[in-house]
């Protein structure tokens, strides 16, 4: 009579959550496909087949934190082997004897036997993450009603299936299976000499079943609304990433005559690939840690900011699906979790985006979010009100005369274009080099060792124009089409072999979004430049002025473009140079504080972020804090100056120590 019933009641138990999962995922797919396409992910298919091996199956980016990620490894490895069991067990509810041991009792014995480990394993995973939320507490990790309901039902499903397996065992002493229970053979076997009848070992049994049963159903069906959305979503979001380091802004065509609004001012105008972004976020808080502007008291947490997007997002997801979006309210205003504080306060670094386990792209939310404060609200610092006015007027941030782009090589010998169109190289000087005073000093030892290297190259002088990044970090890209596409007629009248940066704006600019303006060409830093000619021998550095150094990464050259050794191979050519690393280094570096066009800006919350990098180089005790961006050496050397070390440390282009010890 019982196995009469218990099929209906498993039937009607499985049929209704998935019921409701499946309609609750119908709802977050039909929003998907209803937003805005705008990101084409559908290229390099192997690639992303491999990125889901490597970061899903792999766990290659959870386990770059060694604790939290080995707990997360095992609770994620035991989840799918002991789902395998669920089934198994959902469909033996129904049709009795259809179960894995039709497979034999070798095969299935042994599943029972990772099973059984696999389960203390997930257990062991969730009292870590309890430990870590109660008792450690890390200021980045959220601890709210949803991870500990989560972590909560993960524990039951265990302890559930540990109750069902023992009381399994205790029920039938005598079965061969019983040897392969690695955990729940120890306990049954204590249940049984207990002396507890194999009658109510087996209602024991089918209580746990019951339990563990219901707890799956029920987080089935808790899912689609909670944080462990990314259980359904960080697959597809890894496979549809950006792939490779490099990434460009997102274009916008202003001339589209059916746009009514440009950049992301609702929560409808995201991207299918933006909102998938959101459902994917496991709430970690690895943004959070990583994050300069979190670190020094902003009001910008990257964890916090795709939170409020979701909420966001959910809240507004019926007026989505109908196409009634001309009511929604702005996504960033006073009243919600995204104000223009969090949004204005992104130095564009990618600390984030490099340590998400789920490649999410905040820096596109907030480059977004920008372009429609600044084209649709005309609202943004007022300090980038002067700097617009002068990229207008002068192609340049500052008020400097674009006629006067070429003074600072005038006793240089330095050829233009104009007069050299057939050179090798075009040094793209930029608008620092061109006329900041202590930039002018690395665009110099550029030239000269240049020259010393013979290299056939040349400059733009007046035709060269601010390549468009602090106008489009700041969200005015109209401003920036303007200057890009300019330059783009300048460049494409020489078509240039190779283009040399000096700093990593321009070199990121030029190299990663001018090919979407119809300029595509072979895009170099200065470093990777010059460490090429020392690595053909055509400069021989000798023993230098500097001998105690320690290298600052720029983001931009770094985190957005992979370059990471070039400058430390020039800085290892030196003789009698020693390298100490800070401990925020490479891909970990912490930002200066000046991108996402953050050096226009005031810095009026917290504290300063290039004061907390100036300490870290600090407490390393070299006297040479190296850098190879002329906004980053700009920030450490206020740093030292606010530290009064002037006296003592220096702040220099890893172009001038080169220049410096070339004979």
């Amino acid at each position: 009579m019982y196995w009469a019933i218990k099929p209906f009641f498993v039937f009607a138990a499985i049929a209704g959550s998935f019921s409701y999962f499946i309609f609750r995922s119908k709802i977050l797919l039909n929003t998907l496909t209803s937003l805005p396409t705008k990101a084409d992910r559908s290229d390099h298919i192997p690639s992303r087949i491999k990125s889901v091996f490597v970061d899903v199956l792999g766990q290659r980016r959870v386990l770059k934190k060694k604790a939290p990620g080995i707990a997360h490894t095992m609770i994620f490895w035991g989840f799918i082997i002991i789902t395998i069991g669920t089934v198994e067990m959902m469909v033996d509810g129904i049709f009795r004897g259809v179960n894995l041991s039709l497979l034999g009792e070798a095969i299935y014995g042994r599943y029972l036997l990772v099973a059984d480990i696999m389960t203390l394993a997930v257990l062991s995973g969730v009292c870590f993450g309890f430990f870590r939320r109660l008792v450690l507490k890390p200021a980045y990790l959220k601890t709210g009603v949803d991870a500990l309901t989560v972590l909560a039902f993960t524990a039951g499903l265990m302890l559930a299936l540990f109750g069902m397996n023992s009381f399994r065992v205790a029920a039938d002493p005598g079965s061969t299976l019983n040897q392969y229970f690695f955990v729940s053979g120890f306990l049954g076997n204590i249940i049984h000499q207990s002396g507890l009848s194999p009658d109510l070992a087996f209602v024991g049994s089918e209580v746990f079943y019951w339990l563990h049963l219901l707890l799956v159903l029920g987080f089935l069906m808790y899912i689609p609304r909670s944080k462990h959305l990314h259980i359904l979503a960080a697959g597809p979001n890894i496979f549809f990433r950006q792939l490779g380091t490099s990434k460009a802004m997102i274009k916008t065509d202003l001339e589209d005559e059916n746009a009514t609004s440009f950049g992301l001012g609702k929560i409808s105008d995201l991207s299918w690939k933006g909102a998938l972004d959101l459902y994917a976020c496991t709430e970690c808080g690895r943004c959070q840690e990583a994050c300069p502007a979190s670190l020094t008291g902003k009001p910008l947490s990257p964890s916090n900011l795709v939170h409020d997007f979701r909420t966001e997002l959910f809240a507004h997801q019926a007026a989505i699906l109908a196409k009634k979006t001309e009511e929604l309210p702005n996504v960033v205003r006073a009243d919600s979790g995204v104000t223009e504080d969090v949004i204005w306060a992104c130095t564009s670094c990618r600390a984030c985006e490099e340590v998400c386990p789920v490649h999410i792209e905040q820096t596109t939310l907030i480059f977004e979010s920008r372009k429609n404060l600044v084209l649709m609200q005309s609202s943004f610092p007022a300090e980038m009100q002067t700097v617009f006015r002068n990229l207008e007027n002068n192609f340049t941030p500052w008020a400097f005369g674009s006629d006067t782009r070429a003074d600072w090589c005038r006793d240089l010998e330095v050829k233009q274009m104009a007069d050299h169109p057939t050179a090798e190289v075009l040094y793209y000087v930029g608008c620092a080099g061109s006329f900041d005073d202590r930039a002018k000093k690395v665009a110099t030892a550029i030239v000269k060792l240049l020259k010393k290297a013979n290299v056939d190259f040349a400059i733009l002088g007046k035709e060269e124009k601010c390549n468009g990044d602090p106008a489009r970090r700041a969200g005015n890209e109209y401003l920036a089409q303007m200057l890009i596409k300019e330059n783009v007629e300048t460049l494409n009248k020489y078509k240039p072999r190779k283009i040399l940066t000096g700093c990593p704006h321009c070199f990121n600019t030029l190299k990663n979004e001018y090919t979407a303006f119809g300029a595509q060409y072979d895009v170099v830093h200065h470093t990777t430049f010059l460490s090429e000619l020392i690595e053909q021998g055509k400069l021989k550095p000798a023993v230098g002025a500097d001998k105690e150094v320690t290298f600052h990464d720029s983001c931009y050259l770094g985190r957005w473009n992979d370059v990471y050794q070039s400058p430390r191979d020039i800085l290892k050519a030196i003789p009698e140079l020693n390298v100490t690393e800070m401990p925020r280094n490479k891909n970990k570096g912490l930002c200066c504080g000046a991108g996402g066009a953050r050096m226009f800006m005031e810095e009026k919350i917290g504290t300063r972020i290039n004061i907390n990098r100036t300490e870290e180089a600090l407490a390393t005790g070299a006297k040479t804090i190296a850098a190879a961006c002329p906004f980053c050496s700009t920030m450490l050397t206020d740093g030292v100056k606010a530290k009064e070390q002037q006296a003592n440390v220096q702040v220099k282009d890893v172009a001038e120590i080169l220049a410096e010890s070339i004979t």
